[in-house]
């Protein structure tokens, strides 16, 4: 018996469970343990250096699930609200202090939800929106992480007054009510051809892509020392204490909220390949900032700019890529690539970062170390310019 194909919901309703997706797996997946992770500390349950590496067990999660992403992708409908309650169950998992090799597991899964959705959920939500109009929608969809973070940075501290475990299950409440909620927006599936993989066999590689790519993953690196350490570093090294550290969370989780819209815009005024380099230029002096002030000011420069640029910097480089591939499938070839590249940035920035804290208990090395990532990908992105520029004028040159 033929079964009918299920209704498309409304565009708005795919946008709305997108945004869920991105809040579940990477928002609070993610970024809800960095105001957690002083407060792991203090209870005794790991010293600092086993907490920094959960984190990382996290970010390599992320690898495996960015690479799963792209086959799971042709099952959205049913895959997606999957990954987001098996994440909601991993920090049920975690509400009570067991072994590090338990915690290490189930930040690892939780990981890999948000890496698989990271790929998944924006692609499927922009089939059902109007080209025009698939900029903004993109946005909205992005803005997610941030929710994510803005969330977690107010909720976190109120309840962990009740106690860390009860701090983990509320927010597997939380995850589990935005998939329940969310969970009939997602479109119907497609069969996904194999054209676009023979099409990429049969044409070369441009070179400009795989600077953009690399540029892409020296920025994950580069956004490590605040991904992970930030609250840390407030809390711990600057001895303001949890609630602070946790209020510049906040701060970091609005500027994440609107970063994708604020650089997507910069892009479509001056063009991707400017506005990259512009905002490469402001993010090498936020996080430079710290190494020589901890004021207020300096603190909120270094936790709004730096958060709009965790999600802000996928508009930027999608756009990019969009100006080197006119074909579509390139486009979704070249982006899945640039994916698990940046997630490879992420994962190898974490695991060697948590290794440099863990010998010397040194907050400002690890942002001298952002500091320093984030001038080389504008090295590379300069170099990439240029070599575009080069090929220009000997495509316009008489032969």
């Amino acid at each position: 018996m033929h079964q009918a194909t299920p209704p498309a919901p409304s565009p708005r309703a795919a946008i709305v469970a997108a945004l869920a997706a991105l809040f579940v797996g990477v928002g609070l997946a993610r970024f809800a343990y960095t105001p957690l992770l002083p407060a792991v500390v203090a209870a005794g349950w790991f010293g600092p250096d086993q907490a920094a590496y959960l984190g990382a067990s996290n970010l390599a999660g992320y690898l495996i699930g960015a690479i799963a992403g792209r086959r799971l992708a042709a099952r959205t409908r049913i895959a997606a609200p999957v990954l987001m309650l098996v994440t909601a169950a991993t920090f049920v998992a975690c509400a009570w202090p067991l072994p590090f090799a338990w915690f290490a597991a189930w930040r690892f899964v939780s990981g890999l939800g948000g890496g698989a959705l990271m790929v998944m959920a924006a692609p499927a939500a922009l089939r059902l929106v109007e080209p025009a109009r698939r900029g903004v929608a993109g946005g909205l969809v992005f803005a997610g992480v941030g929710l994510g973070i803005v969330t977690s940075g107010l909720v976190v501290p109120a309840l962990l007054r009740i106690g860390l475990g009860e701090t983990w299950m509320a927010l597997g409440l939380l995850a589990a009510l935005a998939t329940v909620a969310t969970a009939r927006g997602w479109p119907p599936d497609v069969v996904v051809s194999t054209d676009a993989a023979v099409a990429d066999a049969a044409q070369p590689w441009p070179t400009s892509a795989t600077l953009v790519i690399a540029v892409y993953g020296t920025i994950a690196v580069a956004l490590v020392p605040h991904m992970v350490f930030l609250v840390d570093f407030i809390a711990r090294g600057l001895g303001a204490g949890i609630a602070a550290g946790a209020g510049w969370w906040v701060a970091f989780g609005l500027g994440a909220t609107v970063g994708p819209a604020l650089f997507g815009a910069l892009g479509d005024r001056v063009g991707y390949g400017a506005a990259l380099a512009i905002a490469l230029t402001v993010q090498i002096a936020a996080v430079g900032i710290v190494l020589v002030s901890t004021g207020t000011a300096a603190l909120a420069i270094t936790s709004f700019m730096v958060g709009a640029y965790v999600p802000g910097s996928a508009p930027l480089v999608l756009g990019k890529i969009r100006e080197i591939f006119h074909d579509p499938a390139r486009q979704q070839v070249a982006w899945s690539r640039a994916t698990v590249v940046f997630s490879v940035g992420q994962a190898a920035g974490a695991w060697l970062l948590s290794l440099v804290f863990a010998e010397t208990g040194e907050h400002r090395l690890l942002f001298a170390f952002g500091t320093a990532a984030f001038a080389l990908a504008l090295l590379l992105d300069r170099i990439a310019a240029w070599l575009a520029a080069r090929q220009r004028v000997r495509a316009d040159q008489p032969s």
